[in-house]
C-alpha cells in the first residue's frame, strides 16, 4: 500500500511565516501583472495631469514673486512586482480592485523645494485646485517618523479623461526640501541593502536619526537666513 503524507510548508527564509503567504496564488499574480501592464497608461496620465498643473503654478509664482517654490520634480509608477509585494504585506487579495482601493502610492510625484516654507506654499497651491480631491495629508515634518524621516505627503485623486470616460486616479504627492530629499534618498539606499529593516545595527539606525536631526536644524537655519535676507531687501 502506497504511503502518503502531507508535505510541510517551505518558507523562503527564517523571517517569513504563513501570514506572509496570504492568498499566495501564482495564477492570481500572473493575471494581476497582465492587468497592471494595461493600467500603466492610466497612472502615467494621472502623473502628467499633476505635473502639468504644478509646472503652471510654479511658472505663475515666478512671474508674481520672482522666485520659484519648486526646485525640481520627480515621478514614478510602481512596478508590478512592487505592487504585488505591497499587497501581500498588507494581506490583501491579488486583484485590481485592491490595487485601486487599498494602495495610495502606485503613482507618485515628488516635489523638491528650496525651503521649508515653500513646502507649505506648494501644499496650499495643490489644495486650491478645485478639480483635485484631497484624500489624506500626512505631515512628517511637524511629526517626523521615529527613524527621522521628514516629508509632507498628500494623497490626491486626479481626474483623467479618456475618449469615452473619466477616471479618478490616486496619486501620492511627496513634498520635501533639498536637504530632506538628500537624507531620505541615502537612507533608503542603505536600508535597501538589508533584506529587513531590523537587520540594520542599532547604532547605525541611531546615527541615521542623528543625521536627520542635524539636517532638520540646517533646514531651519537656511530658512532663517532666507527670511533675514528678504527683510533686508524689502
Amino acid at each position: 500500500m502506497l504511503n502518503t503524507r502531507i508535505a510541510e510548508p517551505v518558507y523562503l527564509n527564517d523571517q517569513e511565516t504563513p501570514e506572509n503567504f496570504y492568498n499566495f496564488d501564482f495564477e492570481q499574480e500572473r493575471e494581476l501583472k497582465d492587468e497592471l501592464e494595461s493600467m500603466t497608461i492610466i497612472y502615467d496620465s494621472a502623473i502628467k495631469e499633476i505635473m502639468t498643473k504644478l509646472n503652471i503654478l510654479n511658472a505663475e509664482f515666478i512671474a508674481l514673486h520672482s522666485r520659484n517654490p519648486i526646485h525640481t520634480m520627480k515621478s514614478r509608477v510602481k512596478q508590478p512586482g512592487s505592487i504585488i509585494e505591497k499587497l501581500r504585506r498588507k494581506k490583501l487579495d491579488l486583484n485590481l480592485k485592491n490595487v485601486k482601493e487599498g494602495l495610495d502610492d502606485v503613482a507618485g510625484v515628488r516635489i523638491i523645494c528650496p525651503y521649508i516654507k515653500d513646502i507649505y506654499v506648494v501644499k496650499q497651491l495643490v489644495e486650491n485646485q478645485d478639480d483635485l480631491n484631497i484624500l489624506r495629508i500626512r505631515d512628517y515634518i511637524k511629526n517626523p517618523k521615529p527613524n527621522g524621516y521628514r516629508s509632507l505627503h498628500i494623497i490626491v485623486e486626479v481626474p483623467v479623461f479618456f475618449s469615452d470616460h473619466k477616471e479618478m486616479v490616486k496619486v501620492e504627492v511627496q513634498i520635501r526640501t533639498i536637504a530632506m530629499d538628500f537624507w531620505a534618498s541615502l537612507e533608503h539606499q542603505l536600508r535597501y541593502k538589508q533584506k529587513n529593516q531590523e537587520n540594520i545595527l542599532e547604532d547605525i539606525s541611531d546615527e541615521l536619526k542623528a543625521c536627520a536631526d542635524i539636517i532638520a536644524q540646517t533646514d531651519l537655519r537656511m530658512q532663517d537666513i532666507h527670511n533675514r535676507m528678504n527683510r533686508s531687501l524689502s
